[in-house]
């Protein structure tokens, strides 16, 4: 059974027709047309099976049965909007703050991370009185206007895009392609400094610090690590100027992570945001997300005397499932599954990076991991027209992935949590064999692993040799890369 009503190419053609052409797909130049899905596995319109490694929204598996039954079991009883009592609603709350720090107590349920999101910047607003919001580099956390502006990894794509002068880019945390790395003596506080740094110029020009606001891990940015303490510091600093810390965890939440349930509890138990956004794995492709904050402020944003009112936001369908999903979550022990199988994954790429000159760093934490890919590991040159390259041969082994970051080279796994060993296996298998084949084109190894000939005989290829003799022979061997593909950013 499929829910296939038109041939690929009829939907094609009807896209084009009645969608926004800026409404991209991955794979544009030969789209996959998705018809059911199940577990970690997506089937095309022939019936093929591709392995998912991407969608972190299916967050317990497509189609789960639980969460289907209990969706449909409520649709058929009852949906309304949210001014009616109904017990799914404060249940699923109460269960939602068992997972959270309990300062973190008082919920508002809305549609969407970019819901969830521009109601935080709200609250942040209100409850301060100050205007002005720092972001991160690369940053993504929306497709609404107020997060537009916060969202470098948007607005630096437009070309004659001006920055609010309310908004403040604070440097990515980034201890592998960033300005303080992992051989910097304390990278936490220097990268904090530069906040610290932000904050007093604000000040000196007459601004206020509404909030500071990062995804708990960051995601489009390049599965971004931010050294330990570094949340903890910028924290201190924040509240020191009157403003409040915004986790998002629209990303990274709801056990992905491994060793906690949230992303943000990595930083340790003395680090509690003052509020916490979450959507995608909420309602397991459901469309259902929640803004949680302490009970200050929320006090403070009723005393605007507007009430806070959202149609659909927390309706009794949304919370039955997320209540299933929740259920999942413990019942299949998934976070220690993502705990074991994301250890198992990054030990298999830890390997490849033992093996390729390609893989420059791998980093990640339980079933969300990145490999970025560089020409040169001392330039730490992007090696982003390569990262396009095995995404696009890993379609063909029936394979789904993405490539993000600011240079588009880093390799992105956020699987279902489902996700197995097995699949560990065969997809990083799959990458070996690409990169194998790429850097053979390239004549770009590890050294003591790459020959190349002179006058018959063969040498090894030296680490100075190698990194300014990249093709070996002078000749541009990047022309013996397939033809190139679309690279537009596709967010997932």
């Amino acid at each position: 059974m499929t829910a296939e009503t038109f041939d690929k190419k009829k939907t094609i053609e009807l896209r084009k027709k009645h969608i926004g052409p800026s409404c991209k797909v991955f794979f544009s130049h030969d789209p996959i047309k998705i018809v059911r899905a199940r577990g970690q596995y997506m089937y095309d319109e022939n019936g093929e099976r591709y392995l998912d490694c991407i969608n972190n929204v299916a967050h317990v598996g497509h189609s789960h049965p639980e969460v289907v039954k209990a969706g449909a079991e409520q649709m058929a009883l009852l949906n309304t909007n949210s001014r009616f009592l109904h017990d799914n609603l404060v249940n699923y709350a109460q269960k939602l703050q068992t997972t959270l720090p309990e300062k973190l107590s008082v919920c508002y349920f809305v549609n969407s991370g970019s819901e969830a999101n521009d109601l935080a910047l709200r609250l942040a607003w209100q409850y301060t009185g100050h205007k002005d919001i720092i972001t991160l580099d690369n940053a993504y956390h929306g497709h609404v206007s107020s997060l537009i502006h916060i969202s470098p990894y948007k607005f630096h794509q437009l070309s004659d895009a001006e920055q609010s002068p309310s908004v403040h880019v604070a440097q990515s945390p980034d201890t592998y392609r960033g300005k303080y790395r992992e051989s910097h003596p304390d990278p936490a506080t220097a990268y904090a400094d530069n906040v610290k740094d932000i904050i007093q110029k604000a000040h000196a020009s007459g601004h206020k610090i509404a909030a500071f606001i990062a995804e708990s891990l960051q995601s489009c940015g390049g599965q971004v690590i931010p050294p330990p303490g570094y949340f903890q510091k910028v924290a201190h600093h924040v509240r020191q100027a009157g403003g409040l810390f915004i986790a998002d965890e629209v990303q990274v939440g709801f056990g992905r992570v491994g060793t906690s349930f949230w992303a943000f509890q990595l930083h340790g138990e003395d680090f509690v945001p003052d509020i916490v956004t979450m959507g995608k794995p909420i309602g397991n492709g459901h469309p259902m997300s929640c803004v949680v904050t302490t009970r200050e402020v929320a006090e403070a944003f009723q005393s605007t005397g507007m009430e806070y009112f959202n149609t659909f936001g927390g309706n009794p369908v949304s919370c039955a499932i997320g209540l299933a999903v929740l259920d999942v979550i413990q019942k299949e022990d998934l976070q220690s599954n993502a705990l074991r199988v994301g250890a198992y994954l990054s030990r298999l790429l830890e390997q490849q990076k033992e093996k390729h000159a390609l893989v420059g760093d791998v980093r990640g934490c339980g079933l969300f991991v990145g490999v970025e890919l560089v020409r040169d590991r001392l330039k730490l040159t992007p090696a982003t027209a390569e990262a396009q390259e095995i995404i696009y041969k890993l379609k063909e082994q029936r394979i789904l992935l993405s490539a993000d970051g600011p240079h588009r080279n880093v390799l992105k796994f956020k699987p279902p949590l489902c996700f197995t060993e097995e699949d560990c296996n065969f997809v990083v298998q799959k990458i070996d064999q690409i990169l194998t084949d790429l850097e053979n084109a390239l004549d770009l190894h590890l050294p003591g692993m790459a020959n190349i000939e002179n006058g018959g005989s063969k040498r090894k290829v030296s680490a100075d040799e190698n990194r300014h003799q990249p093709n070996g022979n002078g000749t541009n061997k990047e022309a013996l890369l397939p033809a190139s593909k679309p690279t537009k950013r596709i967010r997932t």
